[in-house]
This record gives structure tokens, C-alpha cells and sequence, in this order.
């Protein structure tokens, strides 16, 4: 039999962070990839039993996941001003081009769609936002 060796994924940093944007990345949108699913299921069975029009839903809800992944990163960032200066910075911009996103889809789509469209830019900014800040002020500040 071959031996082969794996790498746990994702890889952790020894304080309990994910080690790359990668990493962060590919976490969070498992999880909005599992938030949009889920989300689709409830509004299938909602729009089958006739209680709601399917797509009526906001795609917002999808976030429930990759905001437990950052309540988490947040909470093993130890403890400072850095993690919650990075937190908000991340949380602003987020919402920002999450919201502009979400308003351009608005048009054209449902709330379904177009919440999910804004959740998954503002998961994209808050990660970057978050993994190169937090490193960059924590070099910075020493």
C-alpha cells in the first residue's frame, strides 16, 4: 500500500485563526453556499404548501454561517483594539458593497437572489478586509 500524507483542511494558525485568505474564504463561501441551499429548501416547501411566493425570502439569511465563522475568528484573535477597529472596518465596508450589490441585483431579481448577490460581496470584502487588516495593524501596531 502507497503512504500518502494530507494536509488538514483548512489550515489553522497556532492561536486558532484560519491561516490564509484562502482559507478564510473557502470556509465562509461553504458556508453561504450551505446558508443559500438551506434557504432554497424553506422557500421550495414554503411556495409547495402555498403559504409564500417563492423568492419572497431574503437572501440576507444566507449570512447566518459565515457570521458565526467570523464571530469565531473575531473571538480567537485574541483580545486588543486591533481585532475591533479590523471588525468594524470589515463590517462597514461589507455591508456597504454588500448593500450596492443587493440594491444593483434589485432590479432584475428577486429578494431571494439579490439578498444572496449582496451576502456573498459584503463575505468577500469582510474577509479580505479582515485577513489582511488584522495582520497588517498587528504588525503595524507591534
Amino acid at each position: 500500500m502507497a503512504e500518502t500524507t494530507s494536509e488538514r483542511r483548512p489550515r489553522r494558525a497556532p492561536d486558532g485563526r484560519l491561516a490564509t485568505a484562502g482559507d478564510l474564504l473557502g470556509v465562509a463561501f461553504a458556508g453561504l453556499l450551505c446558508g443559500v441551499v438551506i434557504l432554497l429548501i424553506f422557500e421550495g416547501i414554503m411556495a409547495l404548501l402555498r403559504l409564500s411566493v417563492f423568492g419572497d425570502a431574503s437572501g440576507w439569511l444566507a449570512l447566518v454561517l459565515p457570521g458565526w465563522l467570523f464571530v469565531e475568528e473575531f473571538r480567537a484573535a485574541g483580545y486588543g483594539p486591533n481585532r475591533v477597529v479590523v471588525a468594524g472596518l470589515g463590517a462597514g465596508f461589507g455591508l456597504a458593497v454588500g448593500l450596492t450589490m443587493a440594491g444593483l441585483a434589485a432590479g432584475a431579481f428577486p429578494a431571494l437572489v439579490s439578498g444572496a448577490v449582496g451576502a456573498a460581496a459584503g463575505t468577500v470584502v469582510y474577509c479580505l478586509v479582515w485577513f489582511y487588516g488584522l495582520r497588517w495593524l498587528s504588525h503595524r501596531a507591534g
